[in-house]
């Protein structure tokens, strides 16, 4: 905007600033609730799965509110450039964050079914799942603040690793589940969990995705590493 008056450009990146502030408080309850929702089903804490899925309305609310301040500044101050593409950026990772968000509901409500019908089961496996899942996720919502590109990619890559656990948790609760089918409730719950973490893994890739291309003008490939391969897995096994 290099015709607008030295004012407007000022208030211009103050609203800029703002939206990325709302952006990093919304980002910062989502780390929580799936900080929170693993550390529920690794300690069997009910309590704290119940406080996840309370507080899942307080993460819509907050994108609603990120959702009409974003409005507002393509409404009022019709930016142009790489200031546009950022305010489109806005609006796209707070429904990933949001998403995120309802996936760390779903660990937590299905980690109280799994205290109650006493699972046996080693969590270890899950645990370094999520451990990787918010080492991602942390780094995705940081690349938003910061706008680096670098780490962007470093989590779209990353995502490689996600899909590989997922894969060996997945088989491994398939192998349980026909060994025995007292296991079958149980394992069911767990493989929802462990699809719930690859899918938050997907949606942080977004982000760091919808970073890039708002800092750089420029998409990463269509393809990207992804690495699950459950649905051929299921397909041999019918087959």
């Amino acid at each position: 905007m290099p015709n607008e008056p030295k004012h407007i450009v000022t208030s211009f990146e103050a609203d800029l600033k703002k939206l990325r502030d709302m952006i990093a408080t919304m980002g910062g309850l989502v780390e929580r609730a799936v900080a929170d929702a693993t550390t529920a089903l690794l300690e069997h804490n009910p309590d704290l799965a119940t406080r996840v899925i309370e507080q899942d309305p307080q993460i819509n609310a907050e994108q609603h509110a990120v959702e009409q301040f974003a409005v507002r500044l393509l409404a009022l101050r019709q930016p142009v450039a790489d200031d546009l593409r950022e305010v489109i950026q806005a609006l796209k990772v707070v429904t990933d964050l949001e998403r995120i968000g309802d996936y760390a509901a779903n660990i937590a409500k299905r980690s109280i079914v799994i205290n109650q019908v006493a699972s046996t089961f080693a969590l270890s496996g899950l645990g370094q799942m999520a451990m990787l899942v918010q080492q991602n996720l942390k780094s995705s919502i940081d690349t938003v603040g910061e706008a680096s590109p670098e780490k962007a990619i470093a989590v779209w890559r990353a995502d490689q690793a996600v899909d590989d656990l997922y894969n060996t948790i997945f088989r491994e609760l398939i192998t349980y589940m026909m060994e025995d089918a007292r296991n079958i409730t149980a394992c069911t719950h767990l493989l929802f969990i462990a699809k719930n973490l690859e899918r938050i893994g997907d949606h942080t890739t977004n982000v760091a995705e919808l970073t890039y291309y708002a800092i750089t003008g420029e998409s990463l490939p269509d393809f990207r590493p992804k690495g699950d391969t459950t649905s051929n897995y299921m397909h041999n096994l019918n087959g």
